[in-house]
């Protein structure tokens, strides 16, 4: 069961998409060091960019629970976990929850993909992305 709207996860994906297919965006598959704040580092530089931003303000205004979901979703659709060890995996998404939850997601290569996969193992879908006009991320972006 998930404890998010698979539309909001949808709004996430199109954002990572958008974001991390800039020019100039590069998040390395390792990092370079072996500091925690590697995507946070990484991220910094794209501070000003506006899908950058909105992703950052969607993800922030959810629920823990919320934030916790999207987190194990990417996870299952990486291949972390299976659909069966859902449980274990939001549970671990709770015990490593922090107010970087958006860095981390956004920091993620292939993020889009994985939480597609997520979606996808939980029998939903984003299979037409250009319908999330409806849900104001094109509105968003023009009052800014």
């Amino acid at each position: 069961m998930l404890n998010i709207n698979p539309e909001t996860v949808c709004q996430v994906i199109q954002l990572a998409r958008e974001f991390q297919a800039k020019e100039g965006v590069v998040i390395p598959e390792l990092p370079d060091s072996p500091a925690e704040d590697w995507g946070r580092q990484v991220l910094a530089d794209h501070m000003g960019d506006m899908t950058y931003q909105f992703a950052q303000d969607l993800i922030g205004e959810l629920e823990t629970d919320q934030q916790v979901s999207l987190v194990a979703l990417m996870w299952l659709g990486r291949g972390d976990f299976d659909k069966e060890d859902w449980r274990e995996a939001l549970k671990t998404a709770l015990e490593e929850h922090s107010r970087h939850t958006a860095d981390y997601l956004l920091a993620t290569p292939l993020v889009a993909d994985y939480l597609e996969e997520g979606l996808s193992i939980h029998g939903y879908s984003c299979e037409e992305p250009e319908d999330l006009r409806g849900y104001g991320i094109n509105e968003h972006k023009r009052e800014r």
